[in-house]
């Protein structure tokens, strides 16, 4: 039969083909574009035809036709006997083969037997992909039994993918070249196409979206890695060809030590494209274990089902040395069988030195279907990951035994994803809480238990033990009685003071907190409070009387009747679920507002994943108090962690995100209107401290505040931090040591400051220093010293000294010398103070952003040693100096070596480790004290909020990359050269506007003097309001933030007469709004 234009017969065909593999590949592709063609496909089907018939009468073996003329035709039995539902499918394909590519065998056969258990319906109207296809006979076998809506057979070697379209004509096409159709009309050609693509980049190119994709492909490293490089085209060598279908190249995945680097690549590449309910089939070759392969999948937050496992002989072109190789250097053995028949595991050593000796080696064969859990959220995940991430995808770990686990951890990530992929740098968040998160609880407690509550009425702590100390320094209660289970972590002198005999009135203490331990019994506890008449009360609900409202009621009535404040704990009642258990008090609030007298605590503590990671909330329904407990976060913690925050919420949202919005009509609460007897007010330090310190400015809904007055670096977060925040969550099973950042920040100040540390100096974390500064200045009290801080420092921090009572001193400084504290002024003060303690920011002072020579730092250690004061170096605003030409920095060994005084001086370090880093706003605080006597004052006063696990891998991780100089050196480079440019144009805007400007060298803020308004008279008027002032250091701050929305801090804030503080660390949008703001007050001004 001669096909026209082509081959005058048979005959001339097997003669060309016999010629060489490439003679054969040359006739076949020829033969082929005749297929494509309409007009000549008939005629060259039946040529097939012919050409098959001709073999098979001649007696030509498989074998022997492949060594001839290097291709040969076969029929492929799928064994159908029965009616599937469909129409009645063929039992056989028609199917060539040439040398370059992957031959229909055992690997492939059981991979179909797997799909076969499937259901009928898993690839009706689906569409699939093959990776691998070799010659097409499975992509075709799927589409003549289960009638997808579209099969694309993709593999990498360009002969595989046309020896495949030729399988589809021979297919589609019966031996008289007329189309087969089937139940639907449709032919093969209608149902399968053929593409050369690398895994599933046709499909990623083409934006297709699959529902299926099944794979049979390499899972042997090439011995020669060399070879794996070359460029894949038609006109390769046939060997080269052939070998993409038995080995693969590393892929850069930890699977690669097993030769699954190419399958786990396929599996990442198939999250990206396949539909979220989609399903993907892999043939697994068991050599590494079936434990290795089932966690291939399983970590990639897959739910992994075993179709069908059998054993197969190895094919004997199979060199597995690569996987000897591997075995020389892990613990990990690989698993074969001698003969099919050997049920004990050889490692590959022992199978290749087998093989080599003429035994034939099995290995298990399994197929395994898989499918997405959470499959949005892990889409999501891997789409970050493929955003620069890849190197941390080896540590991502998605599997699970619990499921309640999952449904709490992949949501989290997904959305934590989503923050570090869309956003640049961590967003401010208020002191008081996200606003988010805030809105999250309110909107949760007003679904599941009715309680109509506004984020007006939440507070967000860090703690559960923060909110309870916080409250009791609010009040400072002559007496309070708290619940044994919530004293544990409250200050011990409280807990052993006896002082309960001084005073039956309501006045505040004068010398500290008495807290008396009660149980938690209702019964028991309210005889306590009337016995003792405490003035506020804190603690929980039993058990057993926590579903009813009855013991909470009957506390109320008793501390109103008293006048104890009272502070109940929901925390371990309270559940983040879809089926909460029933609270009484919550009972209670849904159905009346909350008494003035009274709060909630709540600690957020029982998630399924992270144990250690806590956030509290404060419920209270009185602006007053409501008011003063979000302010005492500002000053004695700082804030809470925002990645906290970012847990919870999330853990909110899941289950607010199904329920539809108002539902329910809003509750009707019925008002209590009984008076209650006189109770305790806020501390005398208190009520000074939140009436005059400059805290930050609550925004509401409607304000856009732009804030310059927020200790904070809001600048692009680089990758690698990005890649470390990621990793520290997603990882499972984190060792101690890897988070264990001592020795690592002990070699930091080591090369940041010269500052040797020896294994008797400690540690200690916090996640902001604020709170470290604070347990500092208890330990200051309690030793009966003065406080002496330089006018010119950080105002929240001599605000919190303030609210804790201490005794200040505050040391002159002068404009001539930029605020600095020379030695002079420090003699002068020091010569008056007896215990003195010193506080000196440095080497960048905060907020003038100078910086202090070693020379300078060395006197006036000197000096504090000679009066035997206790020093505290305030690193945390120090670390990024760009305009310090000339500056050498600190050597604080040889500032204090040979120092001698009073035994009394001692120097510990405080800082905040992040601050020194381009993080985008995490934060984490440090303290290292050398004497032990120091240490053991600073740990009686508990109740610190140490970093959570994964941000001190973060932490570590960092700093490790730091001392490598690799990744953030440039980054932290650019971070300097973008604040010295900010630098230069606020200084230029501000003294355009008329203001005088103090030169900074360092940190993130500048010192200016509004010396063109002082004085002047300014009017606004807004929503038919009017706001008149004559400007002064009272007002300017006020005035600024009414005329333009923009927040400084003003020279109450500063300590020094006339000066105004801005920050220069805000995101780029936000700092060119706040010289625009500058611009207009000036115009407003005149």
């Amino acid at each position: 039969m001669a096909v026209k234009g082509s081959y005058g017969s048979i005959d001339e065909f097997l003669k060309e083909c016999s010629e060489s593999g490439d003679s054969a590949y040359s006739a076949l592709r020829s033969l082929l574009e005749r297929l494509e063609d309409p007009d000549t496909r008939t005629q060259t089907r039946i040529f097939f035809a012919h050409l098959q018939k001709k073999l098979e009468a001649d007696g030509v073996s498989l074998q022997h036709c492949l060594d001839t003329y290097h291709f040969q035709i076969q029929d492929i039995y799928l064994e159908h006997n029965h009616d599937t539902g469909y129409h009645q499918k063929r039992k056989k394909l028609t199917m060539m083969v040439i040398p370059s590519i992957f031959m229909p065998e055992d690997w492939s056969f059981t991979f179909y037997e797997g799909l076969n258990r499937h259901p009928d319906s898993i690839f009706k109207d689906k569409t699939v992909a093959e990776l691998g296809c070799g010659n097409g006979w499975i992509s075709i076998a799927i589409a003549e039994k289960w009638l997808p809506l579209k099969v694309y057979g993709l593999d990498i070697n360009p002969r595989a993918v046309k020896i495949s379209w030729i399988n589809l004509y021979l297919n589609a096409l019966d031996e008289n070249g007329e189309p087969v159709y089937d139940q639907d009309k449709k032919t093969l050609l209608d149902r399968v196409e053929f593409y050369e693509s690398d895994l599933l980049s046709y499909c990623k190119d083409n934006h297709i979206e699959l529902e299926r994709i099944v794979g049979c492909i390499p899972q042997i490293l090439n011995p020669n890695p060399d070879a794996m490089s070359k460029l894949i085209t038609e006109n390769a060598s046939e060997e080269f060809l052939h070998s993409l279908s038995n080995y693969c190249a590393l892929q850069g995945f930890v699977e690669d030590q097993f030769g699954l680097g190419l399958i786990a690549r396929a599996v990442e590449e198939g999250i990206d494209i396949i539909k979220p309910m989609g399903i993907m089939i892999f043939n697994m070759g068991g050599r590494p274990g079936q434990g290795v392969c089932k966690r291939l999948f399983e970590r990639r937050g897959l739910l992994v089902n075993k179709l069908w496992q059998t054993k197969i002989l190895q094919a004997s072109d199979t060199d597995i040395s690569a996987l000897v190789e591997i075995e020389k250097n892990n613990p990990h053995r690989f698993e074969f069988f001698m003969g099919l028949v050997g049920d004990q595991p050889i490692c590959a050593r022992t199978a290749w030195a087998f093989g080599k000796a003429g035994g034939r080696i099995s290995h298990a064969l399994s197929v395994y279907s898989c499918q997405l859990r959470n499959p949005n959220q892990v889409k999501k995940i891997f789409e970050f990951l493929k955003n620069g991430f890849h190197d941390i995808s080896n540590s991502l770990d998605l599997s699970f035994e619990d499921d309640s686990v999952a449904d709490e951890k992949i949501p989290f990530l997904a959305y934590l994803a989503g923050v570090l992929k869309d956003s640049s740098r961590f967003t401010y968040e208020p002191p008081t809480g996200s606003k988010r998160f805030r809105d999250l609880i309110a909107g949760f407690m007003k679904t599941y238990h009715h309680v109509p509550l506004s984020a007006d009425n939440v507070a967000i702590f860090p703690s559960r033990a923060t909110a309870i100390e916080n409250a009791l320094r609010l009040f400072s209660p002559r007496l309070a009685i708290v619940d044994e289970h919530l004293s544990r972590h409250l200050p011990r002198q409280w807990l052993t003071s006896l002082e309960i005999e001084e005073g039956k009135d309501n006045k505040t203490s004068t010398h500290g907190i008495t807290v008396i331990e009660a149980p938690r019994q209702s019964d028991l506890m309210i005889e306590l409070i009337k016995k003792l008449r405490p003035q506020v009360v804190v603690t929980g609900i039993a058990q057993f009387e926590a579903v009813t409202s009855s013991a909470f009621e009957h506390l109320l009535r008793v501390t109103r009747e008293i006048g104890s404040r009272l502070f109940i704990d929901i925390s371990d009642q309270f559940e983040l679920s879809s089926l909460p258990n029933s609270i009484g008090v919550l009972k209670y609030l849904a159905r009346t507002p909350l008494p003035s007298h009274a709060a909630i605590i709540c600690g957020l503590l029982r998630n399924q994943v992270y144990t250690d990671l806590e956030v509290a909330f404060v419920i209270s329904e009185e602006h007053k108090t409501f008011d003063a407990l979000s302010k005492s976060v500002e000053l004695l913690q700082g804030n809470t962690a925002l990645i906290s925050q970012y847990y919870y919420g999330c853990l909110f949202h899941e289950l607010l995100s199904f329920q539809l919005p108002d539902r329910r009509p809003p509750v009707e609460r019925e008002v209590e209107t009984i008076k209650s007897s006189e109770m305790i007010e806020f501390s005398s330090s208190a009520v000074s401290v939140l009436s005059q310190a400059e805290l930050s400015f609550r925004e509401t809904d409607k304000s856009s505040l732009i804030h310059m007055d927020v200790d904070k670096i809001f600048l692009p977060t680089p990758t690698p931090v990005k890649a470390a925040i990621f990793e520290s969550f997603a990882r499972q099973n984190v060792t101690e040591s890897e988070c264990d950042i001592t020795p690592s920040l002990r070699q930091f100040l080591k090369n940041a400051y010269n500052f040797s540390l020896d294994h008797n100096a400690e540690f200690i974390y916090a996640d902001f220093p604020l709170a470290l500064f604070n347990k500092l200045v208890l330990c200051c009290i309690e030793e009966g010293g003065s406080l002496c801080i330089p006018s010119g420092s950080n105002g929240n921090y001599v605000s919190a000294a303030k609210f804790l009572n201490t005794n200040i001193v505050s040391i002159p400084t002068q404009a001539e010398v930029g605020f600095k504290l020379t030695e002079k002024q420090l003699i002068t003060v020091l010569e008056t103070v007896s215990k003195p303690w010193v506080y000196i920011s440095g080497p960048t002072i905060n907020p003038s952003g100078l910086l202090y020579s070693n020379e300078e730092m060395k006197s006036l250690l000197t000096i504090c040693a000679n009066y035997g004061a206790r020093v505290i170096i305030d690193t945390s605003f120090s670390g990024v100096e760009f305009n310090s030409k000339g500056w050498d920095g600190w050597n604080l060994d040889g500032c204090l070596a040979g120092l001698t005084g009073k035994p009394s001086f001692c120097v510990c370090l405080l800082g905040e480790l992040f601050f020194r880093m381009p993080t985008g706003g995490l934060a984490y605080g440090f303290l290292v004290l050398k004497q032990g006597f120091l240490a053991d004052a600073f740990h009686s006063f508990s109740g610190l909020n140490k970093p959570h696990s994964t941000i001190r891998y973060t932490a570590k991780k960092l700093l490790d990359l730091r001392e490598q100089k690799v990744d953030l050196t440039g980054a932290a480079e650019g971070q300097g050269q973008l604040l010295a440019t900010r630098l230069n144009r606020l200084k230029e805007t501000l003294e355009s506007c008329g203001w005088e400007v103090i030169e900074a060298y360092g940190g993130v803020s500048v010192l200016a003097k509004p010396s063109a308004y002082l004085s002047k008279s300014i009017k606004l008027e807004k929503d038919g309001s009017t706001w008149e002032a004559k400007l002064n250091d009272t007002n300017i701050r006020e005035a600024m933030l009414r005329a333009t929305g923009l927040c400084i801090n003003g020279p109450s804030w500063t300590g020094i007469p006339g000066y105004c503080r801005f920050t220069l660390a805000l995101e780029d949008g936000d700092f060119d709004r706040a010289l625009d703001c500058i611009v207009r007050f000036k115009q407003i001004v005149k």
